[in-house]
Parts: C-alpha cells; sequence; structure tokens
C-alpha cells in the first residue's frame, strides 16, 4: 500500500515547495495528460452541489481551503487547539481517537535525496571517522590518518568502498579501500556533507549504500537526533506554543516508527527527508524550542495493538478530517483548525485560474473545452466536502479524474474546492 504523504506547516516550504512540496506538483501539461485517466466512484460520498458546472471562456476560477490531505492531525488546527487551552495529549488524542501511549527507540536510515551523485563527500573535521560494512571492518580515525585533509569522499569499488582525501580543493588522492559498503561518523557530533545542492550538517553516521547499480546517500541516526531535523522543518517551531510543538513531536515519532517498522528488510532506508515521508533538515535545521519539545515527550508515541500508529498529518483539514487508512484516522468536524489565525481557512490566494489552454493540452484528446464539473464529492463538511471526482469535457470526448489529483497537477493547496 502507498501511503499519503504528510504535509508540513512551515510557510517558508509551503511557499517555496518544501514541506507538502505542492511547488512541485505544477509539472507539465504532458504529464497530466497521462495521468488523467478514468477513476471508479468509490461507495458513499455525495453528488455535486447545483451550479458546479462551467462552460469556461477563458479558464476556471476556483476557490477553495486547507492545505494538504487532512487526514491526521492538522498542524494549523494542533496550534489551534494549543491557543485554546489544549495540551499535547489532548490534541493527540483528538486527531487519533482510540489510540494510546507508547515508548520507542533505535535508529532510523533516511534517504538523503539533495545527494544525487553516486559519491559521499564531507568536510574534514575532529574525530571523523570511516568504517567498511563487511565481517569486523575496523573503523579509521581520518584527522589522524590525513590532518592535512579538507575533505574526504567515499566512491564505490567493485563492491567496496575507495576512500579518498582531498586538500584545499586539489586533486583527489586515493587512501584506502574499506570492505563493502562504508560510511562517515564523528561520534555524537554533525558532519557536514556536500551535495550538488549545497552543504547540509547531519548528525550521526552518513554511508554510501549501494542502490542498484549506484550509491545512495544514507544517514543513519537515532531517532530522538532524527526528530530535532524534522519537528521545526514540520511546524513553526519558533512562535508556536509549545504544546502544538509537542503534538507534532509525538506524531513525527509516531510516524517515523511505523514506517521504520513497514520499510523492506532488504532496502538500504525506511525513510526519505521530502514531504513524501516528512521533510528533514538535519542538524542544520535544528531548533532550541523544537529540541525541548522532543525532549518533553523522550520516546513517546501513539500506539494502536501495541504498535506505533500510522500517523499522518498535514498541514491544514480546512475544518473537517478526512478518513484515512486506518479506524484511528476518522471524517469528522474539526472546531479547531479554522481558527482566526490559520492562513489557509480559506485559501489565502482567493481564487486560483486555471486556463482553458492548460486543461486543453493536458488533455487533448478531449478538444476544445466545453466544461468542468465536480460530479462527486465526499460529503463530509461545508459545501459537500472533499472533491472526489472532476469531469472535464470538450468538444471532441469528456475524461474523468479524481480531485486529489486534479489539486496535485494543478498546484492547488487541497482537494477541498470549488467553482466561482
Amino acid at each position: 500500500m502507498r501511503h499519503l504523504r504528510p504535509t508540513c506547516a512551515h510557510p517558508a516550504r509551503r511557499l517555496s515547495g518544501a514541506g507538502p512540496l505542492l511547488s512541485v506538483a505544477l509539472l507539465s501539461v504532458a504529464l497530466l495528460s497521462v495521468a488523467l485517466v478514468s477513476v471508479a466512484l468509490p461507495p458513499g460520498g455525495a453528488a455535486a452541489e447545483e451550479g458546479e458546472r462551467r462552460a469556461p471562456i477563458g479558464g476556471v476560477d476556483l476557490a477553495g481551503r486547507g492545505y494538504g490531505h487532512g487526514i491526521g492531525l492538522s498542524q494549523w488546527g494542533a496550534e489551534g487547539a494549543a491557543r485554546q487551552g489544549l495540551g499535547a495529549q489532548r490534541i493527540l488524542r483528538f486527531y487519533y481517537p482510540g489510540t494510546g501511549r507508547g515508548t520507542v527507540g533505535g535508529d532510523v536510515r533516511v534517504l538523503i535525496s539533495a545527494d544525487t551523485s553516486d559519491d559521499v563527500v564531507v568536510s574534514a573535521r575532529r574525530a571523523l571517522t570511516a568504517t567498511g560494512s563487511a565481517g569486523s571492518a575496523r573503523t579509521w580515525r581520518l584527522d589522524e590518518a590525513r590532518p592535512e585533509a579538507s575533505r574526504w569522499r567515499i566512491t564505490a569499488a567493485d563492491g567496496d568502498s575507495l576512500v579518498s582525501s582531498q586538500t584545499s580543493g586539489g586533486p583527489w588522492k586515493r587512501w584506502r579501500v574499506l570492505p563493502g559498503q562504508a560510511q562517515f561518523a564523528a561520534g555524537g557530533a554533525p558532519v557536514r556533507l556536500h551535495t550538488p545542492a549545497g552543504a547540509v550538517d547531519y548528525r550521526g553516521a552518513l554511508r554510501s549504500a549501494a542502490s542498484g547499480a549506484g550509491r545512495d546517500t544514507v544517514n543513519v541516526v537515532a531517532l530522538e537526533s532524527y526528530l530535532r531535523g524534522v519537528v521545526p522543518a514540520e511546524v513553526i517551531a519558533s512562535t508556536w506554543d509549545p504544546d502544538a510543538i509537542r503534538a507534532q513531536a509525538v506524531a513525527a515519532r509516531t510516524y517515523a516508527a511505523f514506517e521504520r517498522a513497514a520499510a523492506p528488510g532488504s532496502r538500504h532506508y525506511q525513510l526519505c527527508d521530502t514531504a513524501a515521508c516528512q521533510v528533514y533538515g538535519g542538524f542544520s535545521a535544528e531548533h532550541p524550542r523544537a529540541d525541548a519539545a522532543i525532549r518533553a515527550t523522550a520516546r513517546q508515541v501513539r500506539t494502536k495493538d501495541g504498535k506505533p500508529i500510522f500517523a499522518q498529518f498535514s498541514a491544514s483539514n480546512g475544518g473537517w478530517t478526512r478518513a484515512g487508512s486506518f479506524g484511528y484516522l476518522r471524517a469528522k468536524k474539526d472546531p479547531y483548525d479554522p481558527w482566526r489565525g490559520n492562513p489557509y481557512v480559506p485559501w489565502p490566494e482567493g481564487t486560483v485560474r486555471i486556463s482553458d489552454e492548460a486543461l486543453e493540452g493536458a488533455l487533448p484528446q478531449i478538444g476544445e473545452l466545453t466544461g468542468v464539473e465536480v460530479t462527486r464529492r465526499d460529503g463530509d463538511g461545508p459545501r459537500g466536502g472533499r472533491v472526489v471526482e472532476v469531469r472535464v469535457s470538450g468538444t471532441d470526448a469528456s475524461s474523468t479524474v479524481s480531485g486529489d489529483r486534479f489539486r496535485s497537477f494543478f498546484g492547488l493547496r487541497s482537494d477541498w474546492f470549488w467553482l466561482v
């Protein structure tokens, strides 16, 4: 089963594309033409309201509410609840009803998506070590082996790992081959990773992990240290209420523990560092108020039948939670999400225009656009709730697409929208 990703409330990421990554949904219309396919109607739901049929001239205007998939915890809703005096545990019980409390520990393996090269390059630093993975591989102290080095690198070498050093931008010099995969670490201190996208500091180890014919960079890090790079990337740790941040810390820890347990044992990572899992910025993203929330909730998770739950979350549910794939992810009215400070109820831009050229380019088989019709909603909340199905009609044919896919490929904040 492929899980819907969580999305984050941090406005800097919400607008730039990290966090919920809605900007990456603004793909070419050519991609949309592949993805828009007829879908079967789910049971239940609600018919579209009268007046939602449009014969557009120059495009269609949409308005809406919420940000993200709306399942589980609402981050802006948690902040609204905390401002009404609810503690973190009451917030979590509201968004994950029927769940209990538990504890977890251990490490997680996180894929570093920005490192698109096959090597792992780090800055030299005190106590930096390199270790191979095969058998009883030895750990080497690199700052003692070559104290003049400014950078170190791991590259693949016929199934093993070649470690090289560089001094002040000079050529790479072979140091030695370590057995199997290899990794850099510096005890409990952060290590600076250099990627094509820039440099980021990470706690734990930075592993060169085999991935098919190439290599991926994977951060092997203690779960509590991992959270220090997640929570401030997901919520506004600098200003939000401590109980909202604590609720996010427990949700993020629980989500990570669930994904760790669900990951195939043969896969070299358990989580990614984007909103396809949950946003992770490493040591470079850490914030003292998030650190305090993580310490205050140390090792705590939400559980069902003694196991961590699938603790989905999104930025804003628009005032009504959406049903998920487990019984504790229920659809119900949320009195906390639509508070005065939530900028996404309604959408801050008011209306969004989708041009007829964009729709026709996405669906060339329809010919000239004659209408857009919301044909099915889920029935949960005002205006019939979230869109389940949209039909786009033209002079030659019509095409049907799910509300979530329509949202994704046209960069809408959520699938709770309506024609203006």
